[in-house]
């Protein structure tokens, strides 16, 4: 059970800048790249949002930031209000969230109600080489129309659910020192996804090229 039930009660009782911060970054796709359990929430999220979204795609994250205890700042998607997020959902035509679950297994769970999308951010994936099954699990489904990624001009959205177990090779580590090291799983992913989102939005996106971050080989 969550603590809290919407952003306000989540901004009447934490610090914003010491408890949990908030980034965005406009696009140009109609694409939008969403993470509201970024940070130490569900740690590589937003990083693995921010890699997809690149130089072209709109990013948001909420982000927890806390030295312990950041899971008490998840707000579950069919709820989440932050008004930054809103208003970039409401002007978006296509929303991937971006989760991260706990099971210790190598899986991608895709969800949402934008089922062409899903197909081909999955098909795109097991090419990679990723374990990715669509709607697979009732928990990781996201096809409630109140679901965030379900807001946007579309109506439908993307939802995808990376296990810890991939989360896990993608960086040095899951601590906020140790995800600035990114291993070719990352980059094998993320290139997987934004592959896969080419054909949709205003324009075909550019291929993201490693920013500069050490590489695990």
């Amino acid at each position: 059970m969550d603590r809290y039930a919407s952003f306000k009660e989540l901004f009447d009782n934490e610090v914003e800048g010491a408890d949990y911060k908030i980034r965005s970054r406009a696009g140009t796709t109609g694409i939008a790249l969403l993470c509201i359990h970024g940070g130490d929430i569900e740690p590589g999220t937003s990083e693995i949002a921010d890699g997809i979204a690149g130089r072209d795609h709109t990013f948001y994250a909420l982000e927890g930031i806390k030295k312990s205890g950041n899971k008490t700042l998840h707000i579950t998607s069919t709820v989440f209000d932050e008004p930054c997020s809103i208003e970039i959902v409401c002007n978006s035509e296509i929303i991937v969230s971006v989760h991260g679950c706990a099971e210790t297994e190598e899986t991608v769970h895709i969800g949402g109600l934008e089922k062409t999308i899903k197909e081909r951010i999955a098909k795109k994936l097991i090419e990679r080489g990723f374990e990715a099954q669509i709607d697979s699990n009732s928990r990781f489904r996201g096809t409630d129309q109140r679901n965030v990624c379900n807001l946007c001009g579309r109506g439908m959205g993307v939802q995808i659910e990376i296990s810890r177990g991939v989360r896990s090779k993608m960086f040095r580590d899951l601590s906020k020192e140790g995800r600035q090291v990114r291993s070719e799983v990352y980059y094998r992913f993320i290139f997987a996804v934004r592959e896969a989102l080419r054909p949709f939005g205003s324009f075909a996106a550019r291929p993201l090229e490693p920013d500069g971050w050490e590489i695990i080989r």
